[in-house]
């Protein structure tokens, strides 16, 4: 039970970091998280079922999804059309391309298919449990992915993006594009969210072409709930409690399936708690002392 929550919660808090990052580094509610998760999915189904190495798939699977999120920077830029469409423009067309990647199926099973994290627990061997060799994994390149993005942001061009967000215009006047350093930030999120759906394809032994439904309220749920954890200014615990934020949703998630029924609440009800846990931010930021969501925090 436990180690189902760390593992999902390790393999969504990397696409919750991407959802950080569009939403509160950029300020740009970017919807393509919900198309480019399944595409990192589909694309890594299809890999593997071809023989490629897992982790030249997850690296196609980053690149689809970087580029995902910059079709949907230049939808934004060039034909100035509103991010949240622009978002949605990308995410509804990626439907028909994650079908084309399946061959035109719904979904594509991984069960036959010596993947990255089978592969793991065959290597584990007796003496230490599978699931714990791929939490360990999991554990080990979420944190790789930490370490990247902190120091991506601590570089001058990371910190310019941090700035993006909550000051167009003196990014502007300092001589650099806005819209490049957006293309660039949406394009790294969304890769994130590629990755995340490669490993999701292999922990669940499946992709769907469905996958992707919820999965930016899931993403912005985590970024809030990790926001009320940890009080800080620091890009470092910044992105940790996105992470742990995401551990956390899932646990409540899980604890909605295993005790709801003592209250009428059925698998079909998750939505609705995680549209509740959002609203409940929301109002206890607008009406509380509100610190978890000042705009000053960001990228630092």
């Amino acid at each position: 039970m436990i180690q189902g929550i760390l593992m999902e919660g390790l393999i969504y808090g990397i696409m919750a970091l991407s959802v950080f990052i569009t939403f509160r580094v950029l300020d740009f509610a970017d919807m393509t998280v919900d198309g480019s998760f399944p595409l990192g999915s589909a694309l890594m189904a299809v890999l593997l079922t071809a023989g490629m190495n897992p982790f030249l798939a997850i690296a196609f699977s980053f690149l689809a999804g970087s580029a995902a999120g910059a079709i949907t920077a230049v939808i934004h830029s060039k034909l100035k059309i509103p991010g949240l469409l622009a978002g949605i423009l990308t995410m509804t067309m990626l439907y028909s391309v994650n079908l084309r990647i399946m061959s035109n199926r719904a979904n594509l099973s991984l069960l036959k298919v010596d993947t990255l994290f089978k592969s793991i627990a065959d290597l584990a061997g007796p003496a230490f449990s599978g699931e714990l060799a791929v939490l360990a994994f999991l554990a080990l390149a979420t944190a790789v992915i930490l370490v990247l993005t902190n120091v991506f942001f601590h570089t001058d061009f990371g910190l310019t993006l941090g700035a993006l967000g909550s000051n167009q215009q003196m990014i502007a006047s300092q001589g650099m594009n806005p819209e490049v350093i957006k293309l660039i930030g949406i394009s790294l999120a969304n890769g994130l969210v590629g990755v995340a759906g490669a490993l999701a394809a292999m922990y669940q032994g499946f992709a769907d072409v469905n996958s992707g439904t919820g999965t930016v309220v899931a993403g912005l749920a985590s970024v809030m709930i990790g926001e009320f954890l940890l009080r800080s200014n620091r890009i470092e615990l910044l992105t940790l409690r996105v992470v742990l934020g995401s551990i956390l949703y899932r646990a409540i998630m899980f604890a909605g399936r295993r005790y709801g029924d003592t209250i009428g609440l059925t698998p079909n009800d998750l939505k609705l708690i995680t549209g509740v846990l959002i609203v409940a931010c929301l109002v206890v930021s607008k009406y509380g002392k509100g610190w978890p969501f000042r705009r000053k925090e960001c990228a630092r």
